[in-house]
């Protein structure tokens, strides 16, 4: 085993999807770990794109664009092609904003005429982020976050709170990926030594298709929000990542289960 090799025998699942988990995956298979890849969590259209549609129509309209993760930025893209829209979020004027590196990579790939005026400097959630805005200031600005359906309300209120007008709009629904149950049952059976975890709604995911055998299940997490979820699942939280990246969440499976 060589040095690098700190997680050499780990088994370790992986509950992102295949399209968001690369990084992550080749991380921990450069360490040596085992990884069983258990995508929790599926992208689906939002029901009613209807007010999405109005936002993208009106891009002029708004100060600023604030995105939180890879799926709104590509839930975005899409919806702006299938308008005959330019790939611009900043036609009109609009700063863009994003909650970290990973959505800042998704910005820059997805919009590469527009620039990312706002980004935590560490803290890679919403906290972070209304921290940011509060240096910036964003008093009676209007602010368009196109979220998940399930996007909790902690920035928007954030953000009315910092004296911003906000139209928040569902770009895309999280939904539960067909086989997950199975895969789920057949991860339990063979077992694992910890399983990932980068939202609460792959949380709640996977502890319903768990079931019964979901409690005391080892997790390490990524945040505080998704750290509440996995505790609320009654997942023993071994470890919860700073920063709120790849790398974070790495490095705190070799904290926990690291071999010298």
């Amino acid at each position: 085993m060589s040095d690098r090799e700190t997680l050499a025998g780990r088994r370790i699942v992986v509950t992102r999807r295949p399209d968001q988990a690369s990084r992550l995956v080749g991380l921990l298979r450069d360490r040596g770990a085992t990884v069983l890849e258990v995508p929790a969590t599926a992208i689906g259209p939002p029901e009613d794109p209807r007010p999405l549609d109005l936002a993208l129509r009106d891009l002029g309209r708004f100060d600023w664009v604030v995105l939180t993760s890879a799926n709104a930025v590509t839930a975005v893209r899409d919806r702006l092609a299938s308008l005959f829209r330019p790939a611009r979020l900043g036609v009109g004027g609009a700063r863009i904003a994003s909650i970290g590196p990973a959505t800042t990579r998704a910005i820059r790939e997805a919009f590469p005429d527009d620039t990312v005026a706002l980004e935590p400097e560490i803290d890679y959630r919403a906290a972070g982020l209304l921290r940011a805005f509060e240096a910036t200031g964003c008093a009676g600005a209007a602010v368009l976050v196109p979220a998940s359906s399930r996007a909790r309300e902690e920035l928007p209120l954030g953000l009315v709170a910092l004296g911003a007008e906000v139209t928040v709009v569902a770009s895309y629904a999280t939904v539960v990926p067909s086989g997950l149950a199975e895969a789920v049952e057949r991860c339990l059976r063979e077992g694992f030594d910890a399983a990932t975890f980068a939202a609460p709604s792959a949380v709640e995911a996977f502890a319903s298709a768990a079931s019964t055998r979901g409690p005391g299940l080892p997790a390490v997490v990524i945040g505080p929000t998704t750290e509440v979820a996995a505790r609320a699942a009654r997942f023993q939280v071994l470890a919860t990542a700073s920063p709120s990246t790849a790398e974070g969440l790495v490095a705190a499976l070799e904290e926990v289960l690291g071999r010298a």
